[in-house]
């Protein structure tokens, strides 16, 4: 799995929330959302397997896992995997002036094919707009044509507050209960304004186990030694909480999305006990079959008083 630039690592020790539950050591349905509950803190891991063609790979046991924290093998405590689960979105929309025109036009494709393939039993999505300042413009639905008519009054203008509204979405949707949560944001990829860095926000999305897929629109025109660092920075952001990105062009939404929500449904849960000692701790998650790739949180937090805090 690609890893981002080191200042994420140091920059996510400073961000004091945590993905870790406590509780059972058995993985439990309730109120139709896994939860883990055991009489320590557990770790909860989502993660994504692709073969060497980029095919969703379904048929992993636990013992093809392998975990390791800051180096160091873990042992995997709870296991489950299952296909075509609920999901729970925030969608960001890019609402900021960089957005208008044509990028502005695939922006609202892309929301419009997300509306329609939230729509299963327990699926719910929320549409929320971003520039300077983030505005939640519908509740968690699967009411595609309540999305499509919150549209009807949104229009591009202003900053781009691109890493603050993530960080803030992120935060909201870890509350839901679907089993699978995502923060999906539709962007140039243009931030102008934010008090958040990347790093910062990579740190607290994959803190929480909230994974952040970014749907890149055709970006605006910008000096070309601006434009590598900019992508570079949407790119970390999104692998380091195990989410990815895609860049929509003419007319692929639909595809686009199609396998965006595929991936969604068909993921792997596993948990390790956490570790109590304060700071920033690096997960990496491979498989013992050859040839599979695994995208999945870039790590968690625990607090100063050596037990781990939870943030959801």
């Amino acid at each position: 799995m690609k890893r981002p630039h080191g200042t994420i690592v140091l920059a996510a020790t400073l961000i004091a929330c945590a993905g870790v539950l406590h509780g059972s050591t058995s993985l439990q349905a309730q109120e139709g959302r896994a939860t883990f509950r055991t009489a320590v803190a557990l770790v909860p891991i989502s993660a994504v397997v692709r073969d060497s063609h980029n095919r969703i790979v379904r048929d992993l046991a636990q013992k093809d896992f392998h975990v390791l924290e800051n180096s160091q093998p873990r042992r995997i405590l709870d296991f489950r995997a299952t296909a075509e689960a609920p999901v729970s979105l925030a969608l960001l929309l890019d609402t900021s002036g960089s957005m208008r025109g044509r990028n502005w036009s695939r922006g609202k494709e892309v929301v419009d094919e997300l509306a329609r393939s939230v729509t299963r039993p327990g699926d719910e999505m929320a549409l929320f707009t971003f520039d300077k300042a983030l505005r939640q413009e519908t509740a968690f639905t699967n009411d595609a044509d309540c999305i499509r008519r919150a549209m009807d009054d949104v229009d591009a203008w202003g900053l781009t507050s691109l890493y603050d509204a993530v960080a803030d979405a992120a935060k909201r949707v870890a509350e839901r209960r679907g089993e699978r949560r995502a923060v999906i944001v539709i962007t140039d990829g243009a931030d102008t304004s934010s008090t958040l860095s990347a790093a910062e926000v990579s740190g607290l999305a994959s803190s929480i186990d909230v994974p952040v897929y970014a749907v890149a629109v055709e970006p605006s025109i910008v000096p070309r030694e601006h434009e590598r660092t900019r992508e570079d920075a949407l790119a970390d952001l999104a692998y380091w909480t195990g989410g990815d990105v895609s860049r929509v062009a003419r007319a692929d939404a639909p595809r686009t999305i199609a396998a965006l929500m595929a991936e969604l449904r068909q993921q792997y849960f596993l948990a390790i006990e956490a570790d109590p000692t304060s700071g920033w701790h690096r997960i990496d998650v491979t498989t013992k079959r050859r040839g599979l790739t695994v995208r999945a949180r870039g790590g968690y937090f625990t607090g100063n008083s050596g037990r781990a805090e939870t943030g959801q």
